[in-house]
C-alpha cells in the first residue's frame, strides 16, 4: 500500500507538474459554479417556470467539483506551471455543465453540439448563437443565457489581469503591469486577490447601467425597457457579450437606450485596471495618459466616421439615424460586444470590410473585450518605426516604450509570436468552415467564412450570412459548429495557455 501512494508522486515529480493539484484546484472552483444555477431558479418560481433543470444542473456540477476536489490535493502548491492546465481545463469544464439546462429543457439546443455551442459562446463572452427563436425561450432560460455571459466576464477580467501575466502570454508580463502579486505567490493567491480588487469595480459598473436602462424604461423614455430586459441586457454589456433576450437584439429599443447602451460598451472595453487606478485612485489624468485608450478612441471615432460617410452616401440610411447606427455597430464590434442596432450584414461592402476589420484590432487590455487587443497592435507599429529608423540610423539603440515604461525584447517576441498563432488559428478554422460547408452544401462564401471564424475567435458573435447579427449559426454542420466552437475557447484563452499543453517540454521536469 505504501508503495501505491508513493508512486502518483513520483510522477508528478517526473512530469514536472503538479497534476494532482491542477485538478485540485479546478474540482474547488467548478463547485461553487453550482451556486449560479440559484439565480435561474429563483426567476422559474417567480415567473411560474420549470424550475429542476437549472436545479439538477447545479447539483450535478456542485457534485463533480466536490468529488475532484475530495478525490486530490495540493491546490495551495500550484504556481505558474500548472496555471496553464488550469486555465485550459476549468473553462472548458465551466462550458460543459453550463450546457446542462440548455440540453435538459431546451428543444432549439437539443443537439450537444449546439448546447456547447451557445455555453461557450456565452462564457467566453462571445455571443454568438444556435438558436433559430430567442424569443422563445422561456424568462429564466434566456436569462440564464444572458448571466452565463456575465460570469465569463468576471473570470476573463481576473484571468487578464493576474494569470495570463503570469503564464508570460502573449507578452502580457511586461505590457499589462498592475499591483497584482508577484510570481513568487501561488497561483491560486493571485486569483483570490484579483477577484476581491475588481469585482466590486465589475458589480458597479453592471448595477449602474442596470439602473440608467430601469430608469428609461420607468420614465417612459423607452417602454420597452423592462427591469428584466435592463438586467438582461446590462449583463452581456459589461462582459462585451452580444447576448440579447429579444430576436433582433437591440434594434427594437428606442434611440436612447442604444447611446446609452453605447457608453457602457466603451467602458466595458476599457482596461479595468487602468478604471480601478483612476476612479477607485481619484487619479483620472491616467485615462489621458494612457495610450492605449487615447488611441483606441480616436480609431473609434475615425471608423464611425468612415461607416457614418458610406450609410450616407449610399443612402443606406439617412440622418440622424445613420449617425447613430454607424456608431453604435462600430463600438459594438471593436468593443467585441456583438450587439447590432441594424442588420450591418446587409450594408455595403465597404461597412463589412471596416466592422470586420476592427474585429482583428480588439478593445484594451485587461477589459473583458476579446481578439489581439489594440495594445499589441500599439507595440507592433512602434517596432515597425523603430525598424525603419534603425534601418538609416543602424548605430542608435532605441528601447521601445508603452506608456514611458521600456517594454523588454522577450516581451516583444512574444507578441509577434501571438500574432501569428492567432491569424494561423483564424485561417485554419475559416478554411475547415468553408470547406465542410462546401462538402454538404451549406452557403458560405470564403469572405463568409473568414468573418465568422474572425468573429468567433475575436469573441464578437455576429458573422455574416446567415450567421449575422439578426440571424443564427444553427446551419452550420456538426463538424463546422464544434471547429467555431473551438475558436471561440481559444481566443478566449489567447490561445497559448492550450498549445503548451500539447507541449512535451511542458510535461518534463
Amino acid at each position: 500500500m505504501t508503495v501505491s501512494k508513493q508512486r502518483p508522486r513520483q510522477l508528478v515529480h517526473a512530469l514536472g507538474v503538479d497534476v494532482g493539484g491542477a485538478l485540485n484546484l479546478v474540482g474547488s472552483l467548478v463547485k461553487y459554479l453550482g451556486a449560479a444555477f440559484l439565480f435561474p431558479a429563483a426567476l422559474a418560481v417567480g415567473y411560474g417556470e420549470a424550475v429542476w433543470p437549472f436545479l439538477l444542473s447545479g447539483a450535478i456540477t456542485t457534485g463533480f467539483g466536490r468529488a475532484l476536489e475530495l478525490a486530490t490535493a495540493g491546490k495551495e502548491r500550484i504556481g505558474a506551471r500548472e496555471g496553464y492546465l488550469v486555465v485550459s481545463l476549468l473553462w472548458l469544464l465551466v462550458a460543459v455543465f453550463g450546457a446542462l439546462p440548455y440540453l435538459l429543457a431546451e428543444e432549439q439546443l437539443a443537439r450537444p453540439v449546439d448546447a456547447l455551442f451557445e455555453s461557450m459562446s456565452g462564457f467566453s463572452t462571445t455571443g454568438a448563437s444556435a438558436l433559430t427563436d430567442v424569443a422563445d425561450l422561456s424568462r429564466s432560460m434566456a436569462m440564464w443565457r444572458q448571466f452565463t455571459t456575465w460570469i465569463g466576464g468576471v473570470g476573463i477580467i481576473v484571468m487578464f489581469l493576474a494569470v495570463l501575466p503570469r503564464l508570460r502570454v502573449g507578452g502580457r508580463q511586461a505590457l499589462f503591469k498592475t499591483e497584482m502579486p508577484g510570481p513568487e505567490l501561488p497561483l491560486a493567491t493571485t486569483i483570490r486577490e484579483s477577484a476581491r480588487r475588481f469585482l466590486l469595480l465589475y458589480v458597479a459598473i453592471t448595477a449602474v447601467e442596470v439602473a440608467v436602462l430601469a430608469v428609461l424604461g420607468w420614465t417612459g423614455a423607452d417602454p420597452r425597457m423592462t427591469l428584466f430586459n435592463a438586467t438582461a441586457h446590462s449583463f452581456a454589456t459589461i462582459a462585451t457579450a452580444g447576448f440579447s433576450p429579444e430576436a433582433r437584439s437591440v434594434e427594437p429599443f428606442a434611440p436612447v437606450t442604444q447611446w446609452a447602451i453605447v457608453f457602457f460598451m466603451l467602458v466595458a472595453g476599457t482596461n479595468f485596471a487602468l478604471m480601478y487606478a483612476a476612479i477607485l485612485g481619484r487619479r483620472l489624468r491616467l485615462f489621458v495618459q494612457d495610450e492605449e485608450f487615447r488611441i483606441g478612441l480616436a480609431l473609434v471615432a475615425i471608423s464611425s466616421l468612415l461607416v457614418i460617410a458610406e450609410l450616407l452616401s449610399e443612402d443606406v440610411v439617412g440622418g440622424g439615424a445613420a449617425v447613430r447606427h454607424g456608431v453604435f455597430n462600430t463600438v459594438s464590434m471593436m468593443t467585441t460586444t456583438g450587439f447590432a442596432s441594424a442588420d450591418f450584414a446587409q450594408w455595403t461592402s465597404l461597412t463589412s470590410l471596416v466592422l470586420f476589420g476592427l474585429t482583428i484590432l480588439g478593445a484594451s487590455a485587461g477589459s473583458t473585450s476579446g481578439s489581439i487587443k489594440l495594445i499589441r497592435h500599439i507595440v507592433i507599429a512602434k517596432m515597425l518605426r523603430r525598424e525603419i529608423d534603425q534601418t538609416l540610423h543602424p548605430e542608435v539603440v532605441t528601447p521601445l516604450r508603452v506608456n514611458g515604461v521600456t517594454v523588454d525584447e522577450r516581451a516583444l517576441r512574444a507578441i509577434i509570436v501571438f500574432v501569428f498563432l492567432y491569424v494561423g488559428v483564424l485561417v485554419a478554422g475559416a478554411v475547415v468552415v468553408l470547406a465542410d460547408s462546401s462538402l454538404r452544401g451549406i452557403e458560405v462564401t470564403a469572405f463568409q467564412s473568414l468573418a465568422d471564424a474572425a468573429s468567433l475567435l475575436g469573441g464578437v458573435g455576429p458573422g455574416l450570412g446567415f450567421a449575422g447579427p439578426m440571424g443564427s449559426f444553427e446551419p452550420m454542420s456538426d463538424l463546422s459548429t464544434l471547429v467555431l466552437t473551438a475558436l471561440m475557447y481559444l481566443g478566449r484563452l489567447e490561445i497559448v495557455p492550450v498549445l503548451v499543453l500539447f507541449t512535451a517540454s511542458h510535461w518534463r521536469a
